[in-house]
């Protein structure tokens, strides 16, 4: 068998072993729909121009797509290495053709389409709770592709390395939420410390870069500045995405 029907068939096997899991559906997502319908009421009664929700609500579409751009890999791709390791999978992953990037490319790929989805939904929510003004640019795709992609070889790097599925939740969570709030997702970087380094997170460029696609349109100057162009961050983000998802695929264990 080639490798493009190596990867189908671990995707098409991953995918169903995502919806046998009808709570991890369920909360894959309904957690980013409660984000939305209680930061979209904070939104629509703070205008006062200053504070935490004081830009206009299609400013902070970055934050909504990160919920699960963010989250959702890395929770779910770190606890099924973990669940791997734990019932010995990679040692009988070791003895087939399929190699463990073909493996992590399938979970990424069943990954894109399963946030894909949750995405439209979560964009179809935040027009209709916040009355957000979106640009549905065709970069928006990439950019959520590409973000999906790197989480998830981050989460495959937690899997292998943390000591149980357990300690994978903890560790995304105590990973995802500083990210979430310290790169320019929710928070402005106004708003922020001089001081904090916003550039070493790779979620910084997805926000700059859906930010641009679907609220400035490359029109508009970044709070004041000059920035580079939405391919920039494209780019940055794709070049961080390659070097995160080698990285998971090289920490994946050969035997348990």
């Amino acid at each position: 068998m080639s490798a493009p029907g190596r990867i189908g068939a671990a995707f098409v096997a991953a995918w169903y072993s995502f919806l046998r899991r009808r709570t991890a559906v369920f909360f894959t997502f309904f957690f980013p729909v409660i984000i939305i319908l209680i930061f979209g009421a904070v939104v629509q009664t703070e205008p006062t121009g200053s504070g935490l929700f004081s830009e206009p609500a299609g400013y902070y579409v970055p934050g909504y797509l990160a919920v699960v751009v963010l989250f959702t890999p890395l929770s779910r791709v770190g606890s099924e290495v973990a669940r791997h390791r734990e019932g010995n999978q990679f040692e009988k992953l070791a003895t087939t053709p399929l190699s463990r990037w073909e493996w992590l490319l399938a979970q990424t790929l069943v990954n894109v389409v399963v946030i894909g989805l949750a995405g439209i939904l979560l964009l179809g929510l935040i027009v209709l709770v916040t009355g957000a003004e979106i640009t549905f640019s065709p970069l928006l795709v990439p950019f959520v592709g590409l973000g999906v992609a790197l989480f998830c070889g981050l989460g495959a790097m937690l899997g292998s390395f943390a000591d149980s599925q357990d300690g994978v939740i903890a560790a995304s969570n105590a990973l995802a939420l500083p990210l979430l709030f310290l790169s320019e997702t929710f928070v402005a970087p106004a708003m922020l410390p001089a001081w904090l380094p916003t550039e070493l997170s790779p979620l910084t460029y997805f926000a700059r870069g859906v930010r641009w696609v679907t609220y400035e349109a490359g029109t508009e100057p970044f709070l004041g500045m000059a920035p580079p162009g939405p391919l920039f961050y494209l780019g940055a983000l794709a070049g961080l995405t390659l070097v995160f998802f080698a990285g998971g695929a090289a920490a994946l264990p050969r035997t348990d």
